[in-house]
Order: structure tokens, then sequence, then C-alpha cells
């Protein structure tokens, strides 16, 4: 809990920050540089500690096939709790309102539908361009790469230099992940505060916008605990190892800090294929 309360204040601290200084925006494009280095150096540690675990290494397959079931059952349950509110709402597969939904009079309806209709057509229109853009994101690349490289280090190197003495790599290196993941998040924070349009956002759309996290929290949650626990791990383990929610820099950090080594190795593969799967089919 106190990992916690750290790591929501110190994105807060970094929000707050760049609310100060978003005169000076263009000047800061190289916080995302930072981002990036510092992720980079979040799943390399992470990495040469699940490879100099044993226990890990020894269970890599099935840790994988772990991972894997979780991902497929907690997407599905998202998109079955995404389908299911938008359609209590009476909100079309594009996030609009139903004319019925929206009120107004009947010139006012009619003009809604011409509207939707204008925008299905460029929506259509777009969806190619999209298409086009669509991939597997460098970044996730870099990471995959960079987990592969530490677990790699860990076997071979960790496992020879700190023979007998592994409590002292695992204190430095559980150091390393808290000081990267606060790197990581305040530079989160300062972005958000240079943007300025959280709190814009959430006075456009409304309050009934917090539907759909929400359902997808709950979905989330009760489809990693009930597959997970199948699976073997702990109820705990397997709540951690969803709420993660595709975030594999920072979800399997907290979940290795908290001593739960194999967990932490699920989350990251877990979070990984949550992200690929939605890059490759959302468009």
């Amino acid at each position: 809990m106190a990992d916690l309360v750290l790591y929501l204040g110190i994105t807060l601290v970094g929000y707050f920050i760049g609310s100060r200084i978003r005169d000076y925006k263009e000047k800061l494009f190289w916080t995302g540089k930072v981002q990036t280095a510092a992720i980079t150096c979040l799943v390399l540690v992470m990495g040469m500690r699940m490879g100099s675990n044993s226990e890990i290494t020894e269970n890599l397959g099935t840790i994988g096939i772990t991972a894997f079931v979780i991902t497929v059952v907690t997407v599905v349950c998202s998109i079955v709790a995404i389908t299911c509110a938008r359609k209590l709402m009476g909100i079309d597969r594009y996030g609009r309102l139903s004319a019925e939904n929206a009120g107004g009079t009947d010139s006012q309806n009619t003009n809604i539908k011409e509207k939707k209709t204008d925008e299905a057509d460029d929506l259509s229109a777009d969806t190619g361009k999209e298409e086009q853009k669509s991939g597997i994101n460098l970044m996730t690349i870099l990471i995959v790469l960079a987990v592969a490289a530490g677990m790699l280090f860990g076997y071979f190197v960790i496992r020879s230099v700190f023979a007998g003495n592994m409590e002292s790599f695992e204190t430095l290196a559980g150091l390393g992940i808290k000081i990267g993941l606060c790197i990581l998040l305040i530079f989160v924070g300062i972005d958000l505060g240079l943007e300025g349009t959280v709190v814009d956002n959430f006075k456009k759309v409304g309050l009934r916008i917090m539907v759909f996290p929400a359902v997808v929290i709950v979905a989330t949650l009760i489809g990693a605990s009930v597959s997970g626990m199948l699976l073997g791990l702990s109820l705990k383990e397997a709540a951690a190892v969803g709420a993660g929610f595709g975030w594999y820099s920072l979800a399997p950090g907290m979940i290795m800090e908290a001593g739960y080594l194999t967990a932490s190795a699920i989350s990251f593969l877990h979070n990984v294929m949550r992200e690929l799967l939605a890059i490759l089919f959302i468009p």
C-alpha cells in the first residue's frame, strides 16, 4: 500500500510540475526519451532478476501458457462487459449516443442521424489509413528484446557473480526497480501536465464515460482471478497479474518488488500479450 501511495504521489507531483511549465512544452521534447530509457532499464533489471531465478527459468513453458490463458480470458471478458455496458446505455459501436438517448426534438434527432451517417462515412474512409499505420509497435519489440537480454544476463552472469549471495542481488535489483518506476512515473505525470487536457476531457464527455473503465476493471479482475486460480495461482497473485491492464513496465515491477517472482514473470508476459493483441485487433 505504501508503494502504491508513493507511485501515485510521484505521478501527481509530475503532473503539477508539467502544468506549471506548459509554456516550455516545445523545449521538453526529450521527456519521451527519458521514459523510454527508464522503461528499458526497468525491464532489463526485471529480466535479470527472472533469469537469475532457477524456479522461473525451469518453468518458462508453464509460465507462458498460464500468461496466454489469462490474456485470452481477460480480453474476452472485457469485450463482453464493454458490449453489454454500451448497449445498456444506448451507445453505438462508435461511442455515440442513439437519437432516443440523446433527447431533443424530431428535427434535432434527424440532424443527429445525418451527422452520424457523415461521421460513419468519414470513419470508414479513415479505416484504411489507420490499418496501414497499425502493426507491432517498435517500443514493444525493444521491450521484448530488453527483457530477453536481461534474462540471458541473469542466467549466465548474475548466477556466477552472486553465487551463494543472491540476497544481495535481490536487494539491489529491488532498489533499482523502485527507482526506475519513480523516474518513469514522474515523467508520465509531467507529460500529462504538459498536455493539460485530462480535466477538460472529463468535463466534455461527462461521468458516463467512467462506466467503461469500471466494467473493464471488474471484468478483467474476475477473468484473471478465476482463470489464474484454475491454473494454480493464489487469488492475490491472479488478481495482481490481471491488474496490470497491459502496463508491462509497471505491474511486473510492483509484483516482483512484493516478492512474487513467478507471478511477476506471468504478469510481464500477460501484459505484453494483452498490448500486442490490442495493437493487432483494435484497428
